[in-house]
């Protein structure tokens, strides 16, 4: 088989977001960065079908020379290569971003042969615009299922299965074919220190691709609302006994 994996360079899960004095850009001096756990899981099923089937994984990413970290990251826990889309680190949106990565896959299988399956995760941690892994699909003209939790290849076809209130839709499409995953399809493994020696010796083929003009305009980034800290002040010394006693009777901790 032959699987690619494309990944986004986010920032991590949880880390303070400031944005840039123009509210154009998140500022990314104080921030660290990986790719979207949706993405870890299809990094692990790629690596998992080359295991137990033999072939070769490749891991795309698009984004500024510092995303050769998540390539690294990624063949660190068993993807063949990587190929980087450099770019100086703007934001691309998803018509641009679909666009560079269907080129470089095109670009790839023709010399190598057409990948069976291309992973995308189901949207990334950043934007969610749950756009890229179809526009690809279109691109490419292979089916394309999304959403998924659990992926299993039958011969020429691959079965598909979406949680759904109530149980699992389950779709069955032929090989090749492009799949957005979820986070809990398989749980992700950890990267070996071998396997980190490894990656550092990995190829990555840098590209340069041209940017198109964007026919969306970004007018600014808005932070969303917190909820913010409530306190409400219960009083000094010995007077601020009883309303502690309320309080903790209200909690039903008395």
């Amino acid at each position: 088989m032959r699987i690619a994996v494309c990944v986004k360079r986010v920032p991590i899960t949880g880390g303070r977001i400031v944005l840039t004095d123009d509210a154009r850009a998140i500022d990314t001096q104080h921030l660290g960065f990986t790719y979207s756990p949706h993405e870890e899981c299809g990094v692990e099923e790629a690596v998992r079908l080359i295991e137990a089937k033999g072939g070769e994984s490749v891991v795309l990413t698009l984004g500024p020379p510092e995303a050769v970290e998540q390539l690294r990251d990624a063949m660190a826990l068993g993807i063949d290569r990587g190929i980087h889309l450099q770019t100086d680190g703007s934001e691309w949106d998803a018509e641009g971003t679909a666009g560079a990565l269907l080129d470089a896959i095109r670009a790839d299988e023709a010399a190598n042969g057409p990948f069976d399956i291309v992973f995308f995760g189901n949207e990334s941690a950043d934007s969610a615009g749950f756009q890229v892994g179809i526009r690809v699909a279109h691109g490419l003209g292979r089916p394309c299922v999304t959403g998924l939790k659990r992926v299993t290849v039958e011969g020429a076809r691959v079965r598909c299965e979406q949680e759904v209130e109530g149980g699992r839709d389950v779709y069955v499409v032929p090989l090749p074919a492009v799949l957005t995953v979820k986070e809990g399809l398989n749980l992700p493994r950890y990267p070996s220190v071998p396997g980190r020696m490894r990656a550092r010796t990995k190829p990555v083929a840098v590209v340069t691709p041209q940017r198109p003009t964007p026919r969306l305009e970004l007018v600014r980034l808005v932070l969303p609302a917190g909820s913010g800290r409530r306190a409400e002040p219960l009083g000094a010394g010995a007077s601020a006994a009883p309303a502690v006693v309320e309080v903790l009777a209200r909690a039903g901790l008395l």
